[in-house]
């Protein structure tokens, strides 16, 4: 019998994802000055403030107000009337400096020798479904939103939008878990006052929701994506009605409280630690990436269709304490989960800093990371620049997503026979 499932995307309006975002400006800033920092910040948006806490180890000094001014205007929160703009909200910081009881389990003379930065337990998640190994589900509801965001900016097609959204996408998958249509999609936007009745304003954002955002999102997809759109999905448009209070003045939003949406939307498993605001030393962040990088290698390389990898961590120690991969019973090779993960153990070294070699973390990557999902995206190199408030100014060639490369394919084939 066939089955639903869900998942959910937010905008980079969203309360939470604005938090995000300017704990990840924090990281970018400080290891662009000074690659050893280690960085945990925690940001509180709410009616007119920001708050911005944690601990730092840097050889930098950074403006931390203005990086978050400066994250505020460019996600498009310049008006008053919105209750909360870049450049009138109160910016209080209480960042202080990096605990050494902390920093004495990750620092080490021997730079391979550096130990986790946390205990826990990290997941990575991969599946053919989609080109980019996500998730249909959550891949679909990130897409309506990055494209809601582009007919924000361009202010044309849609004129009334506001940068706080929603959208969440239901599919229907086959009894052997192939995706055969959507059921239902659900979109939330806060939007400007209408000088008309709500029922007339509902109409309007519904059908242009439907016959504007839908066609845009739809055309920009592989062919065998576009017949899941169907005419028998249920929409549920601003199903609460008006919308014109949002953003943190609608709701406060924190670093961290949307961590299955910077994952696989519910499919798979999550550790339960957050990613933005945390150095690469925080396995929170770097061991959920090279899971990740491995799920997605083991599937491009045939080894199966679907996988979860988990690796877990004791505090102050380089080696993990487990490795784990389950397949799903869609493994191609004569070989238990268990075999399998004994030899990915020699594929990837787990160590902290062998990860941020691997993968390039001790980077400016990471503000790209806080809006529409930390997976699935696409790798690329370019050069971003900063300047500090002593005038300095640093551009630098970065490349972004690394853990989304499929560099380990030949590598899986030829240790597993494929």
């Amino acid at each position: 019998m066939s089955y639903l499932f869900t998942s959910e995307s937010v905008s980079e309006g969203h309360p939470d994802k604005i938090a995000d975002q300017i704990s990840d400006a924090l990281i970018d800033n400080f290891l662009a000055f000074d690659k050893s920092s280690k960085v945990a910040c925690e940001t509180l948006v709410t009616t007119g403030q920001v708050v911005l806490a944690g601990e730092v180890k840097s050889k930098t000094y950074l403006d931390v107000q203005q990086i978050a001014r400066d994250v505020i205007n460019k996600i498009g929160y310049t008006k008053g009337e919105y209750m909360f703009d870049g450049n009138s909200c109160g910016v209080l910081s209480a960042i202080h400096e990096q605990s050494p009881d902390i920093n004495q389990g990750v620092d080490r003379a021997k730079p391979e020798d550096q130990g986790a930065g946390d205990q826990g337990m990290m997941f990575g998640y991969a599946t053919d479904e989609t080109e980019n190994y996500m998730p249909l589900a959550l891949e679909l509801s990130h897409r309506l939103l990055i494209e809601l965001a582009l007919l924000r900016r361009e202010n044309k097609d849609i004129t009334y939008l506001r940068p706080d959204a929603k959208s969440q996408v239901t599919i229907e998958y086959s009894d052997d878990n192939v995706p055969q249509r959507i059921d239902a999609i659900v979109i939330s936007t806060q939007h400007d006052d209408f000088d008309s009745s709500e029922e007339v304003m509902l109409a309007k954002i519904k059908k242009d929701i439907v016959e504007i955002l839908i066609p845009r999102v739809v055309a920009k997809l592989p062919a065998h994506l576009q017949k899941l759109f169907t005419d028998s999905i249920t929409y549920h448009i601003n199903p609460t009605g008006i919308f014109v209070i949002g953003g943190p003045h609608g709701d406060a939003g924190l670093t961290g409280r949307k961590i299955i949406v910077d994952t696989y939307g519910g499919k798979g498993a999550h550790g339960g630690g957050a990613f933005s605001g945390k150095d690469p030393s925080k396995v929170d962040r770097s061991g959920a990436y090279a899971t990740r990088h491995i799920a997605k290698n083991l599937v491009a390389a045939g080894l199966c269709k679907e996988v979860l990898v988990q690796v877990s961590y004791a505090i102050g120690v380089a080696k993990p304490t487990s490795i784990n991969v389950d397949t799903y019973g869609t493994s191609t090779v004569d070989l238990t989960d268990g075999e399998i993960s004994k030899i990915v153990e020699t594929i990837f070294d787990m160590r902290p800093y062998f990860i941020e070699q691997r993968l390039k973390l001790r980077a400016p990557i990471y503000s790209e990371t806080a809006a529409y999902g930390h997976m699935g995206r696409t790798s690329e190199v370019k050069t971003v620049t900063f300047t500090n408030p002593m005038g300095e100014t640093i551009s630098e060639e970065v490349e972004t997503f690394t853990w989304e490369k499929l560099d380990y394919v030949d590598k899986i084939k030829e240790a597993f026979k494929l």
